[in-house]
């Protein structure tokens, strides 16, 4: 008996395990199975011993301590949770910004988009490991009376003062304000997503904006009625990004570090990567839920 041929179809996807082999290798190598130890020391007390890690098991007790008798692993997680709820709508609306603008034709155009990228490499290890101090003369700056940052605190107790009185909730103020005292943090975590925009917006057919023109659209229609539709499905893959970036280097991930290499309590830190782990995990899956409902694919 002769085996059937293979379809196209067939071939088609065994060449696209193929392709997809090392990348599967290498996520139950290097991850999997790392994940599942770190699972079983969480739930483990780990002593060092000559040789290696006496592991002794005492079920759900590094978890139920995390709350109750260790008071920095709630407070820092709810701040990092804060900060992502505050950072990820700003980036996200301040890239595709500047990406509408960037895309735009003027003089100088390499040169702008090179200089909002620039904040990315200016955000690398290599730069951020560097002292500034060593450049101000060994010394921080002091925000005393008339110093920058007594200043920078009155302009924006100012501008609180002035939105509040002209009728904006306090919530809002709140969170404008907030946006102004992050807006280093805000556009130096922008980079990647500015370019991700970027090649939605180009790969946007100009026949769409063609027509809509003799149709007699006006600029601001044309954005909400075919820019704005058109790079929804990369407001997700930035969304789903930057939630990730702002989670990857934060004050919990120190936390967890220091409770593992300097406390040496290794079950405890796997306790807190497991939980910050499921933390994340929820905010991503709520927030792809909510976000792809809108999505609008162009086919």
């Amino acid at each position: 008996m002769f085996k059937k041929p293979m379809t196209l179809k067939q071939k088609n996807a065994w060449f696209g395990v193929l392709f997809a082999s090392p990348l599967m290798f290498g996520m139950i190598l290097l991850f999997i199975l790392p994940l599942i130890q770190s699972f079983r020391y969480s739930l483990s007390s780990l002593d060092m011993v000559e040789g290696g890690f006496d592991v002794t098991y005492e079920g759900f007790e590094n978890y139920s301590s995390l709350f109750t008798s260790n008071p920095d692993f709630p407070r820092t997680l709810a701040e990092s949770i804060g900060n992502m709820v505050v950072n990820v709508p700003l980036i996200l609306i301040f890239s595709l910004f500047a990406a509408v603008l960037l895309n735009q034709k003027f003089v100088g155009r390499p040169f702008a988009r090179a200089i909002f990228f620039l904040p990315v490499i200016l955000a690398s290890s290599a730069i951020a490991n560097l002292d500034i101090s060593s450049f101000v003369g060994g010394g921080a700056i002091p925000a005393g009376n008339g110093g920058e940052g007594g200043s920078n605190a009155l302009q924006s107790f100012e501008l609180s003062k002035m939105m509040i009185e002209s009728g904006l909730s306090p919530v809002i103020v709140n969170y404008i304000t907030g946006a102004v005292d992050r807006i280093y943090e805000i556009i130096s975590s922008s980079g990647v997503q500015i370019l991700i925009f970027l090649a939605g917006l180009q790969s946007i057919s100009p026949s769409l904006y063609e027509a809509s023109k003799i149709e007699g659209a006006t600029g601001y229609e044309s954005f909400w009625k075919i820019t704005f539709p058109m790079v929804t499905p990369l407001i997700l893959t930035n969304m789903v990004y930057s939630i990730t970036d702002t989670f990857s280097s934060n004050q919990i991930n120190l936390l967890i570090s220091e409770t593992a290499f300097k406390v040496f309590d290794f079950g405890l830190s796997a306790a807190m990567s497991w939980v910050f782990f499921l933390c994340v995990g929820l905010i991503l899956a709520v927030s792809v839920g909510l976000i792809s409902r809108k999505v609008f694919y162009y086919d």
